[in-house]
């Protein structure tokens, strides 16, 4: 733990000046703990400015598109990210680390705002409904960082018995060293933490902010537990927060219609499914996103685009990978699927497929809102629970909902399902479609590649560079990221707890 949390103190130097705190230095002109949080004003400002800045699925991102088979090599590749597209997964890999440690940083954030909290002089009855709505907010980020945690790095998230990650609720000093946990209780905390959030959780007042999406609401912590729930395997609650968070937030699936070609890949597109990939200002711009990170033309957070592109999303912008041959062929399955314009963008070739999923901003041409939760994929997760209730027509009905919605032609047919390996090899093969690119497929293949049959897809076009394995079994000790070499080497009580086929 020394290691990363040395790092963190680096982030949060001016946090604290308290022997308490991750480093024990006092910096010229650096503010104590007490006199940053003095009142509720004070805890939105760090809430704000200190941790909704380190909530992100970049690193999901990036590395699920990498090591699947969600791109190929593209034409202006110069090497980058071909180890990994080669399969070689080290504790020393890059996104392994940066996923593990921007996860703690942002648990490590919110921890302190917790202890920020009893700091404060709360005035009256209404100041501390508004703290412990600021308290809401931040220990929802903190559930979905361990949920994101755990999905990566524990073997097994149905397992309760499983090792975890470490579990760190507090604000840890420089010599703290933790060891992994089971994952039992690291439910705990996202169960305790949710629950939290979804007491005490207040909506501003009138009128709501047209943006509001993109900070933690019910609907996100509605999502949240849906997707824990069918993460660790309690599908029961898995579909009564996925049905709540469907209802309660009035969202509908975004429609593949009206498609007009003449202006589907300008800045002014009228189609909404479009609409909503480019960040269209309102009205229409949010469509089924029940939670984004904002990204705007102006501001910190990185570029999404950037994971795929030097320059521009389009063939001459410096494309280092492209959307993988067999993925595009699923996106051409189906006559007037809307998500064949959506996530291709029209200077492609033959060859060079370029991915148009976030094509960017005017002035900002890789930057676009991170979209976190959308209520497709709360339809997915109803799909999964019908099926292991047996209900194979439901699971159909769901995934008919989803195809009618992204279909510019007009309703499709009803799939039919012989058995539960056809209904989850058909969610598995949607999700790919919908999903791609959002950070879903290796875990989905983590969680459902055996019961689907269904494996890393590649084309063996794919690697132009090289000639390479195309796929891995379902149960390779890879589908399980390791812990990070920095976090193994400089904590001795995680030495011993390195993920299998690691060592």
């Amino acid at each position: 733990m020394k290691k990363i949390f040395s790092l963190i103190a680096v982030l949060g130097l001016f946090l604290s000046s308290s022997c308490d705190d991750a480093i024990d230095i006092i910096q010229e002109g650096e503010l104590s703990e007490a006199a940053l949080f003095e009142t509720s004003n004070d805890m939105q400002d760090f809430l704000i400015g200190n941790v909704y800045p380190f909530v992100s699925i970049d690193n999901e991102i990036g590395f699920t598109a990498n090591f699947t088979d969600e791109i190929g090599i593209g034409p202006s590749n110069g090497g980058q990210g071909t180890e990994l597209f080669r399969y070689i997964l080290t504790p020393a890999e890059g996104y392994a680390s940066s996923l593990w440690l921007n996860k703690y940083t942002l648990i490590n954030r919110v921890n302190r705002l917790i202890r920020g909290a009893t700091l404060i002089t709360v005035k009256d009855e209404a100041d501390q409904i508004r703290v412990n709505s600021i308290l809401a907010e931040a220990r929802a980020l903190r559930a979905f960082a361990y949920m994101q945690l755990l999905a990566f790095y524990s073997t097994d998230m149905t397992d309760p018995e499983a090792l975890g990650v470490m579990l760190l609720d507090f604000v840890p000093e420089v010599d703290t060293k933790l060891p992994r946990v089971r994952n039992a209780e690291i439910f705990a905390l996202i169960e305790a933490d949710l629950q939290f959030a979804q007491t005490n959780y207040r909506l501003p007042e009138p009128p709501i902010p047209a943006n509001q999406y993109k900070f933690v609401t019910q609907d996100f912590i509605n999502a949240t537990y849906a997707r824990f729930y069918l993460y660790s395997g309690n599908y029961a609650l898995a579909k009564q927060y996925a049905q709540q968070a469907i209802t309660e937030s009035g969202l509908v699936l975004t429609p593949a219609t009206p498609y007009n070609a003449a202006n589907f890949y300008t800045a002014g597109t009228s189609n909404p499914y479009r609409r909503m990939w480019a960040d269209a200002a309102p009205p229409g711009g949010r469509g089924e996103i029940l939670f984004a990170l904002s990204r705007p033309t102006a501001g910190g957070g990185g570029s999404i685009g950037g994971t795929f592109f030097f320059n521009t999303t389009e063939l001459t912008g410096g494309a280092f990978f492209n959307m993988g041959l067999n993925l595009f062929s699923e996106l051409n399955e189906n006559a007037g699927d809307i998500r064949r314009l959506a996530f291709v963008d029209p200077t492609s070739t033959a060859e060079d497929r370029i991915i148009d999923k976030y094509p960017g901003r005017t002035n900002a041409a890789l930057r676009n809102d991170i979209k976190i939760y959308r209520i497709s994929e709360m339809y997915f997760i109803l799909a999964e629970c019908a099926v292991v209730e047996n209900q194979l027509s439901t699971v159909a009905g769901y995934i008919k909902n989803i195809r009618d919605a992204r279909s510019r032609i007009g309703a499709v047919a009803l799939p039919v399902y012989t058995s539960a390996q056809d209904a989850w090899a058909d969610i598995v093969d949607e999700r790919r479609k919908e999903l791609c690119f959002e950070g879903h497929r290796y875990i989905d293949l983590k969680r459902l590649g055996v019961l689907a049959n269904r494996s890393i897809d590649r084309n063996a076009s794919d690697d132009r560079l090289a000639t390479t394995p195309l796929t891995i079994s379902n149960t390779d000790y890879r589908f399980t990221m390791p812990i990070p070499q920095s976090e193994i080497q400089g904590n001795p009580n995680i030495r011993d707890q390195q993920n299998p086929g690691y060592n």
